[in-house]
């Protein structure tokens, strides 16, 4: 009898504790997705949204990259997506650095993104990662502040610091991060690369907006940013309007200036060109026109060769900027 009860009770006990052993024992996910959100406080652009894939491979993990940029410029620099991948030889679990995500608790999650909750932060990332913790899908996040990443003793707490280096480990599989590029290419002097992305099943999901979820407190959406990313930047034109009464001989016409376009300046150059003895440009004088403008077209038209009916005649001649951007107002 004494026996009997002796199995009851341990049937009892192990009934009442065993859910809260699982939960304290459920092994590592072998997959996960990190959604980092990135904001500082200069720009444009002031925010960048950064996805990472890790999933398992015979030799270790592979990791997918995903980079979102929301447009600097709504005319020449829209948003754009860069995609990248890596392999490593340690595994999702490995990575994980033996934390289990999925025994983390709550509460202690909770009380690490209040712990700066009045605080002015002008720079810093938000992420967030989604496991698998058994039938539960899991988002735990972190609030990474500047004090944690450029403070000598930032005193982090413990998940976030673990946050910090997990994402640090992903970062050095790929070259200079968003914050180490130029934030204006078109300003320096380059022109954006407009880059024909394929489909691709992350892509899909990324428009589908699978990933929005991990980024929901964040200015924009990565299915939104996704979508923007499709309208081509326009194609900024420059012609000769006109050249009277003489024209020149396949004349060359002025480069954009690239601070005329980020400062959005078009429109027309009006000038008069003394022509010499020999059909070249003796003189230049500018009637009107942007001074943005006015330089480039100077270097252009000293080049310029006429017929010999212009010999030591007088030219008024037009050069036209046009940004051919419809979205300028937006």
């Amino acid at each position: 009898m004494r026996s009997n009860m002796a199995i009851c009770a341990l049937a009892i006990f192990c009934g009442v504790v065993s859910p809260q052993e699982h939960q304290s024992t459920r092994g590592a996910p072998d997959s996960f997705v990190i959604g980092r959100h990135t904001f500082i406080d200069v720009g444009p652009p002031n925010d960048f949204y950064e996805l990472f894939l890790i999933t398992p491979t015979t030799h270790g993990a592979s990791i997918d990259k995903v980079t979102l940029i929301p447009a600097s410029d709504v005319c020449f620099l829209p948003a754009k997506i860069e995609i990248a991948s890596a392999s490593i030889a340690e595994s999702p679990t490995e990575l994980l650095a033996r934390t289990n995500p999925c025994s983390i608790p709550d509460k202690e999650l909770r009380r690490e993104l209040k712990r700066c909750k009045n605080c002015l932060v002008f720079s810093g990332a938000n992420v967030a990662m989604q496991v698998q913790c058994g039938a539960e899908v899991r988002i735990i996040r972190s609030d990474i502040l500047d004090k944690d990443m450029f403070d000598p003793e930032p005193n982090t707490p413990k998940h976030t610091s673990w946050t910090m280096q997990l994402i640090a480990r992903l970062d050095q599989r790929f070259g200079p991060g968003v914050l180490d590029k130029p934030m204006l290419p078109s300003v320096l002097g380059e022109e954006p690369a407009v880059k024909e992305e394929q489909s691709s099943p992350i892509l899909l999901d990324l428009s589908a907006g699978k990933y929005d979820v991990l980024f929901k407190d964040s200015p924009d959406r990565p299915s939104d940013l996704y979508r923007d990313a499709q309208v081509k930047p326009a194609i900024p034109s420059v012609k000769l309007q006109s050249s009277t009464p003489f024209q020149p001989i396949k004349p060359i016409l002025p480069k954009y200036p690239p601070i005329a376009k980020a400062a959005h300046v078009e429109g027309a150059v009006t000038f008069k060109i003394a022509v010499d003895a020999r059909g070249a440009v003796r003189d230049i004088t500018f009637d009107g026109g942007s001074p943005l403008l006015r330089s480039v077209v100077e270097e252009a038209v000293s080049t310029w060769k006429f017929t010999e009916e212009a010999f030591n005649q007088q030219v008024q001649a037009t050069v036209s900027f046009a940004l051919n951007c419809t979205n300028k107002s937006k």
